[in-house]
């Protein structure tokens, strides 16, 4: 039973991240040196001044766009793969290795791989992070299949459900939290995968300015662009992932009551 007296967890996540924020400040008044470590105020101005003149903007999108693509195409292959090996036992046993591979390869060999065998342009650094991603979904959700309720599969078989529908009405709910579990990951890697391949070889993107100002040893502006990406990862996680999966995860708590 929910305690009523108990802060809504909007509540706690802005107490928590302004106690995160003092922290910072403290820390940077204590050091007294904002060349290593700068104010959170010195930092939030460079914001506003690299909004007013358009490059955050600019390079924000240009991240935003190529974490997209990349997400989108490591969540889509890497639930196909997941839910195949984790209903075909065979499939798992002789393509289980190759994601153990996947996995265990690091994301600078695939990105400067890519680059060498694509070329130093868009499609070879959205397929560097997406296949680093890939493989980490398949293993997540094929998981989350083998932990799949025998009894409602049982009940689909009994009523001969199709299985497009047995997929829908099944599998899929009971792998939400899989699915959420690897969404959340998935943003939080492959955001910072994108960083490094802009950091290699791109001309746009948080990862480029983040080269280019430390070259230059503006920390200041590193934090300004790392934060900004992170501020928008914060709006994603609290304000889009978390509802979808409360409203996936609705028909638990509504068996439960019944």
């Amino acid at each position: 039973m929910t305690n009523p007296s108990a802060p809504n967890q909007a509540s706690v996540v802005a107490i928590s991240l302004c106690a995160l924020i003092i922290a910072w400040a403290v820390a940077a008044w204590v050091g007294a040196d904002p060349t290593i470590l700068p104010s959170p105020s010195a930092v939030w101005s460079l914001v506003i001044s690299e909004s007013q003149s358009g490059e955050l903007t600019k390079h924000l999108f240009a991240t935003l766009r190529r974490v997209f693509f990349a997400f989108t195409l490591a969540m889509g292959f890497g639930l196909i793969i997941g839910i195949a090996m984790g209903l075909n036992a065979t499939l798992n046993r002789w393509f289980g290795a190759w994601l153990v591979v996947l996995l265990n390869i690091p994301a600078l060999v695939v990105i400067v791989l890519c680059y060498l065998w694509i070329g130093l342009n868009e499609v070879a650094a959205i397929t560097a992070v997406a296949l680093n991603k890939t493989a980490m979904v398949a293993v997540t959700i094929r998981e989350g299949v083998h932990s799949l309720d025998p009894k409602l599969s049982e009940m689909a078989r009994s009523y001969q459900l199709r299985p497009a529908s047995r997929l829908r009405h099944v599998i899929l709910p009971q792998l939400w939290p899989f699915i959420a579990s690897s969404t959340r990951n998935g943003l939080a890697i492959i955001w910072k995968i994108v960083l490094v391949v802009e950091f290699l070889g791109r001309s746009d993107g948080v990862g480029f300015q983040i080269h280019l100002y430390f070259q230059l040893f503006e920390t200041a502006y590193v934090l300004a662009y790392a934060l900004s990406f992170v501020a928008i990862m914060l709006v994603l996680e609290y304000a889009v992932i978390g509802v979808v999966e409360r409203r996936a995860l609705r028909w638990r708590s509504d068996a439960k009551r019944g």
